[in-house]
């Protein structure tokens, strides 16, 4: 019976247009998250966040590059006037290692978020995956039951002809099959659209096509493939779960960041009150016809003055406001924790219920239902009960296939949505002894 199950939730190729396309390339989940995070467009586009940080700690370390600076007067001054030739300075004091500290704290959050944007990919590509497998699952469900429907019309056709059964068995059963078909071409559509999302999310520039394997399932464990513990597992209690889940979670760990930014750019702020030097030197000199002896020589010259006092303008507006927003950087770290606890304390209370109604499914819903419709056919057959009651115990038992096959997929993908809440594709259940 269990291989029957298992049978019901192959993956089977769907004969229709989608599949004409001639490069289509099997995958597993693994290997589908490697060719995402090896050809993606749009994680290749943020990973230019990285190196354009990276170019920001230059500029930050920058020096101000040097003026050259020329006086001459003109007209009868110009005769008898010194003439200046040389350059000028601008020194800043206690502000490049500022900007430079900030602009590494900018790197270290463009680094951060792209090991986020990494990772929330894994999870889009293994919850489209899922999606896949689900939709595949189903549609051979359906091909079965539309198979078995067939055998019915066939079972109902021969009884008519032998007088057993009246024609309106027949006309139910034929009304029957064409419903299932109708409902097979359906989850073909379903197939495509899943397969789609699928190559979306993957997103490889070279248009190459992907699709999940046939057989998602081992026999002797159905979750190795997709990595999900068995829905039968010990699991522990969920204030466990939101502790290790907080030390993983990006957006923590990125609004923690974010305060070490805001911290970076009130000191930024602050020094604007400190002047800067301007340092200039050069040459001054009067045309040798003109030079009276006693009245002036040739020579170099220096000259040291202050730039922006903080006497009129101490910039305490932007000094407030670099203030605030640091309060804010440290309020939104709060909140982002908080609320990271409780997506947590959701995501895996749904999981655990999700592994209960899976159970309910697997060991009392699934088998009991097979039972009674391979007793149902056997009874029509013998003429022990009507068409209509067979019709209606498929159709029930179909619903129930295909709520094991949603359950399943459930199942699955609120393991997923646990892992992209506490930021972990390698988390894995340890014993619950463990965690006391």
């Amino acid at each position: 019976m269990k291989k029957i199950l298992l049978g019901a939730l192959v993956c089977l190729l769907c004969q229709t247009n989608v599949w004409a396309i001639t490069d289509v390339k099997k995958v597993s989940l693994n290997e589908a998250i490697e060719v995402a995070l090896k050809n993606n467009i749009d994680l290749k586009s943020a990973k230019l966040n990285v190196d354009i940080a990276k170019n920001e700690i230059i500029t930050a370390n920058r020096l101000q590059n040097p003026s050259v600076d020329a006086f001459y007067f003109w007209g009868g001054a110009g005769n008898y006037e010194p003439r200046q030739v040389g350059f000028s300075q601008k020194i800043e004091l206690a502000k490049r290692g500022a900007r430079k500290d900030l602009a590494k704290s900018g790197l270290k959050f463009a680094q951060k978020n792209i090991d986020y944007t990494e990772f929330d990919l894994k999870m889009d590509v293994r919850e489209a995956y899922i999606n896949l497998v689900a939709a595949k699952s189903i549609l051979h469900t359906l091909e079965q039951q539309e198979k078995l429907q067939e055998d019915l019309l066939k079972i109902a056709k021969n009884r008519v002809k032998l007088s057993l059964a009246p024609e309106i068995d027949a006309i139910q059963a034929e009304i029957a099959l064409n419903q299932m078909m109708a409902q097979v071409n359906t989850a073909k559509a379903n197939v495509n659209s899943a397969l789609a999302m699928f190559n979306k999310v993957i997103n490889d520039p070279e248009n190459s096509f992907y699709d999940s394997i046939d057989k998602l399932f081992d026999e002797e464990n159905n979750f190795d493939e997709i990595e999900t513990p068995a829905p039968n597992s010990k699991f522990p209690e969920v204030q466990h779960m939101i502790k290790k889940g907080l030390v993983h979670r990006f957006d923590v760990q990125l609004a923690k960041q974010e305060i070490e930014i805001a911290e970076k750019n009130l000191t930024i702020v602050m020094r604007k009150r400190v002047p800067n030097l301007q340092i200039s030197g050069g040459y001054a000199y009067i045309p040798g016809r003109y030079m009276q002896s006693g009245n002036f020589n040739s020579g170099a010259y220096t000259g040291v003055s202050l730039e922006d006092l903080p006497i009129f303008y101490n910039y305490s507006p932007e000094i407030k406001n670099a203030s605030y927003k640091l309060e804010q950087a440290k309020l939104n770290y709060i909140s982002t924790r908080n609320k990271a606890e409780k997506d947590i304390r959701a995501s895996y209370e749904r999981f655990l219920r999700a592994a209960d109604n899976l159970n309910r499914y697997e060991f009392k819903i699934v088998t009991d239902s097979a039972k009674l419709i391979e007793s149902s056919k056997k009874s029509y057959e013998s003429g022990e009960s009507d068409i209509t009651s067979l019709i209606v115990m498929k159709q029930s038992y179909k619903s129930i296939i295909i709520g094991y096959t949603q359950a399943l997929t459930d199942y699955y993908k609120s393991w997923t949505n646990f892992l992209r809440e506490i930021n972990d594709e390698d988390y894995e259940l340890c014993d619950h002894d463990e965690l006391m």
